[in-house]
């Protein structure tokens, strides 16, 4: 593995990097000294420090930037400097929530999503090599976005005579073209930017009410504690209880960046995770991703409410989410500051409801046999500060079932890559209005269990017998790939593979089958925190 590879595999380590020893904090270091010391022998000019100050980027942004330094110009900054530089600079030089909003989804490591580019010419010239989301969560001025097209061009010569840039003049469309229409689209200096900066941000100590989901588990709902640690640095502990009984805790250590960037580490039972999360610019939301640190694409949506003496009162989940006319159900409602009664709309009575404790109720529930079916709110009539934003959803039987995502990729592993696994859901749905499966108006009820299996894609693939080289797929929908070649069986080939995911449902006395596509594709040996 080359030393770039390194540097930047360790990114994410380094702004989760929680530097303690004991329990306590690591003295602290002075990142003006870092930034004097370590950066003005090539960036001072004129008494100044050039090029540094003229950008803003998210906490994995910097720390990439400082990893290059270190590949590129042999700059010897040691983990605890590189840690102090990247909270330095990001607090100074972020990003808004507003301005990192749309590309969270890259921030938060979600595989299997489509990148946002916002023009053919934009994609064609910044989006070959890298995500556009890479270019979007940064800011310059004019000039910087050229010293950065000049930058590729003297690191990556081959930019000019690649596809997509051989078929034209790339270096004066880059210049004379994008550059501007860059500077336009994310500018450096903003009132946006400003404004921000001169809030008073709050802090996310205090316990927490949580929910999320993590694919191939199910729903969860649980506690978060959280407590300084001093200077934007926290200790918290996890209670996370699982719609299939499972029961996990934890502790980990986060930071706080630009007053919102919230970025942990800890262990989840004996998993190693990381977390991503923004939190709202009130203090009353904490939103965003975990996922397990070998592996970023095995991982759980989050959500979090203050939970604290005179925290607002929520309903942050139910289980189970999906109610079957004709029959009574057992449901737990997740949340803050919880009443007894509860309203689910016509059709539904509530049996009995029984409180565990204030943020926890069981409720019994009988849906009428012609209860109306598709979504509707759960609410409760005793607390007017619950949210009525935690559906249910009622069904007689499912109209259509889909496979999520409906299109994947998995790649091999072997040695020391590790491999990327795919996971798969099942997700039920009613027709809508045009009482059409597949179409606009369908509703979607919810995550359904399935029986999982894989097949050749296309006469290609079977004719090369891919299912029986690409992996492996669990009852849990996880797909695992084969290790990596080279196979003597499959010459030229390695263990790749092109193959059709199928989910089979039983629902009453049909079974609903649905398909998505997955690529087994070769290995990533280059893993930055933003790809």
């Amino acid at each position: 593995m080359g030393r770039e590879t390194r540097c930047l595999r360790r990114g994410l380590m380094i702004i989760a990097g929680l530097l303690l020893a004991g329990g306590v904090l690591a003295a602290p270091i002075s990142a003006p000294d870092v930034l004097k010391n370590k950066c003005a022998f090539c960036h001072m000019e004129n008494g100044k420090l050039q090029r540094i100050f003229n950008l803003r980027k998210t906490p994995e942004g910097w720390d990439m930037t400082i990893a290059r330094m270190q590949v590129w110009h042999k700059v010897e900054v040691s983990k605890e400097e590189r840690q102090a530089l990247v909270k330095y600079l990001t607090d100074r030089q972020g990003l808004t929530p507003e301005e990192a909003a749309p590309y969270r989804f890259l921030i938060e490591r979600r595989p299997n999503v489509q990148d946002v580019v916002p023009s053919e010419k934009l994609g064609q010239m910044c989006a070959r090599c890298h995500s556009f989301g890479r270019v979007a969560l940064q800011r310059r001025d004019a000039d910087e976005w050229k010293k950065l097209i000049h930058t590729h061009l003297g690191q990556f010569p081959s930019i000019e005579y690649s596809v997509l840039g051989r078929d034209r003049n790339w270096k004066d469309i880059a210049l004379n073209q994008v550059a501007l229409e860059l500077a336009g689209l994310y500018p450096a200096n903003t009132a946006v930017w400003k404004s921000w900066q001169g809030k008073k941000h709050v802090q996310p100590t205090g316990s927490w009410r949580i929910a999320g989901h993590r694919p191939g588990w199910g729903d969860y709902a649980g506690t978060m504690q959280v407590d300084t640690l001093g200077s934007d640095h926290y200790d918290v502990r996890y209670e996370l209880n699982y719609a299939t009984g499972n029961r996990v805790s934890g502790r980990g250590q986060s930071i706080i960046y630009s007053g919102y960037e919230w970025r942990g580490d800890a262990t989840l039972g004996n998993q190693k995770m990381r977390s991503v999360f923004a939190l709202s610019e009130d203090g009353k939301k904490l939103s965003g991703r975990w996922f397990l640190r070998e592996t970023d694409e095995i991982g759980a949506t989050f959500e979090a409410v203050p939970a604290g003496v005179g925290s607002r009162a929520a309903i942050v989940a139910v289980f189970p989410s999906m109610l079957k006319a004709g029959f009574d159900t057992r449901l737990s409602v997740q949340g803050v500051q919880l009443g007894k009664d509860y309203d689910l709309g016509p059709g539904i009575r509530v049996l009995s409801a029984k409180q565990k404790n204030a943020n926890e109720v069981e409720l019994i529930v009988s849906v009428a046999d012609d209860a109306a079916v598709g979504l509707r709110s759960l609410r409760s009539r005793g607390n007017k500060g619950d949210n009525g934003e935690v559906k249910v959803a009622v069904y007689r039987q499912f109209d259509s079932i889909r496979v999520e995502p409906e299109f994947g990729i998995a790649r091999l592993g072997g040695g020391t890559n590790l491999g990327m696994s795919a996971q798969f859901e099942a997700v039920a749905y009613l027709n809508g209005v045009d009482e059409k499966a597949g179409t606009a108006d369908d509703i979607r009820l919810g995550y359904v269990s399935a029986n999982w299996s894989v097949d050749n894609y296309d006469e290609k693939a079977k004719t090369a017998n891919d299912i029986g080289f690409a992996g492996v797929m669990e009852q849990t929908g996880l797909f695992l790939p084969a290790v990596a070649g080279p196979n003597p069986a499959r010459k030229g080939m390695n263990n790749v593979g092109n193959l059709s995911v199928i989910a089979k449902v039983a629902d009453q006395t049909h079974t609903s089958e649905a398909r998505s596509h997955l690529i087994v594709t070769v290995q990533a040996w280059n893993k930055p925190p933003l790809r």
